[in-house]
């Protein structure tokens, strides 16, 4: 069964590079050692913006930022949980579908940030699509009409939760 459709090039990228990003954010680093836990834990303090054309199929319109959410970012459709901390976004209106991703953090457990955002999609006429993880991934789909999806992955690790958003729809659902 394919959940998402027909999911563009752009799309894919976009999504699989918020996945990467989730997965780095939850993974120790190879060089960390116990001397350099204390610089590791400083705060970055200044978000980046850029162009993402990483294939020729890539649309040049796709913006991505770390630290914040990048400008125009559809937060009516995905709105940010309470509390929690963008690790980084990026937003294709052009493309079509549109897509959004979003990648945060939060000091709330897995259910919690699953239970916001399905109340915030259900609220859009988003429906749940069965099944809730991806092997030992909290995970949940969600559909509207034929070809809107929104899909959350949540890992929770040491109390906070890292969670990824991905969002196709048409570009005036894209609010």
């Amino acid at each position: 069964m394919t959940v998402f459709g027909n999911l563009k090039p752009a799309g894919a990228a976009v999504l699989a590079a918020g996945a990467a990003m989730a997965l780095a954010a939850c993974s120790p680093s190879p060089s960390a050692s116990p001397d350099s836990s204390a610089s590791a834990s400083a705060p970055a303090t200044a978000a980046s913006t850029v162009t993402a054309s990483p294939s020729p199929s890539a649309s040049p319109n796709t913006s991505a930022t770390v630290g914040a959410l990048v400008d125009g970012f559809p937060q009516q459709l995905l709105p940010l949980m309470p509390g929690a901390t963008v690790v980084s976004s990026s937003f294709d209106k052009a493309s079509a579908p549109a897509t959004a991703a979003l990648v945060g953090t939060v000091a709330a457990p897995t259910a919690a940030v699953l239970d916001f955002y399905a109340k915030a999609l259900e609220g859009q006429g988003f429906k749940a699509v069965p099944g809730e993880t991806v092997g030992a991934v909290a995970s949940r789909d969600f559909l509207r009409g034929d070809s809107e999806t929104v899909n959350i992955s949540v890992v929770e690790a040491a109390g906070v939760s890292t969670f990824t958003i991905g969002a196709n729809v048409p570009a005036e659902s894209a609010k």
